[in-house]
């Protein structure tokens, strides 16, 4: 592949592996696309996918996933702990080799014009795709979630960028964009109280006064019997791992609770683990050169 465009669609699913083998078998056996990652939370009630490709291929295999999500997913009975408001709740762009935001973009209003009109989804964009700046951030567009969607988007701040003035009555609404490149990143805490969960994310998110590259919520992990602080890092040259998470150690203690662990969802930029280990190796004169695995690429 000489121009690559990364894809990473949240799906509504994280529960049914046969709707979401269904879903999988779209990327699979394409030329010019390859799936490289997904990753379901049944918590979550959600799967996020990353794929590769060409831009022609890779739009309309993704065309083709929405409308086997829109086929197979009925938010009406959905239930999970993240927030969502369409059965592919979105869909970011990322331009990855020989690619610009710009050509991202251009794809992402391709595939929302296509899809609106085969499958009758309405579609907003974000981030780089924004068409007003109360529309970049992910948060403000899914806020109602597919339950209060359809009352929001009377308003006319909030009318779809393609598709019906409405939500679809079971696939809801779809985000689509361009972006750079980020880091889906959990932090489990030693507590099964929602509400300290909740006051750290807040300290921690942009929206709250926390770091300007983060996004994050308090998360319930019924089956662990534990919360998550779960978040996305949309810059980790700006706001690095590292240091969200000794801002969390350090908030956690104030309520004596212990990070148990943290993970990183899908696949993440090697820059940010080695930024990682830099600081924590506290590593004197070192350079991502170093990493035997760069002169292999």
């Amino acid at each position: 592949m000489n121009k690559i465009i990364e894809c990473v669609p949240n799906f509504s699913e994280g529960r049914d592996l046969q709707k979401l083998e269904r879903i999988l078998d779209v990327f699979r056996g394409k030329k010019n696309i390859k799936l490289l990652d997904y990753s379901s939370d049944e918590d979550h009630n959600r799967t996020v996918v990353t794929l590769v490709g060409e831009p022609e291929e890779l739009g309309a295999a993704m065309i083709e996933a929405i409308g086997r999500a829109v086929e197979l997913i009925d938010l009406n009975h959905h239930e999970g702990q993240h927030p969502r408001m369409g059965a592919v709740d979105v869909i970011p762009f990322i331009p990855i080799k020989n690619a610009t935001v710009e050509e991202a973009d251009a794809l992402a209003k391709h595939v929302a014009k296509e899809a609106s009109e085969k499958y009758g989804l309405p579609f907003f964009l974000y981030e780089k795709s924004a068409t007003a700046p109360h529309r970049e951030n992910l948060a403000n567009i899914r806020k109602g979630q597919f339950e209060g969607m359809a009352e929001k988007m009377k308003d006319d701040m909030w009318k779809p960028d393609f598709g019906p003035e409405t939500i679809h009555p079971t696939a809801g609404a779809t985000v689509i964009g361009a972006r750079m490149p980020l880091v889906a990143y959990n932090v489990n805490l030693s507590t099964n109280n929602l509400e300290i969960a909740s006051k750290i994310a807040k300290q921690v998110r942009h929206l709250s006064g926390g770091f300007r590259y983060v996004k994050a919520l308090g998360i319930e992990l019924e089956d662990r019997g534990i919360v998550q602080v779960s978040m996305n890092l949309t810059d980790y040259t700006k706001t690095s791992i590292y240091r969200v998470f000794e801002t969390i150690k350090m908030e956690a203690a104030r309520y004596g609770v212990n990070i148990v662990g943290s993970e990183i969802v899908g696949l993440v930029p090697m820059q940010a683990l080695v930024d990682t280990a830099d600081y924590y190796l506290r590593l004197e004169n070192f350079s991502s050169d170093q990493v035997l695995e760069t002169r292999l690429q």
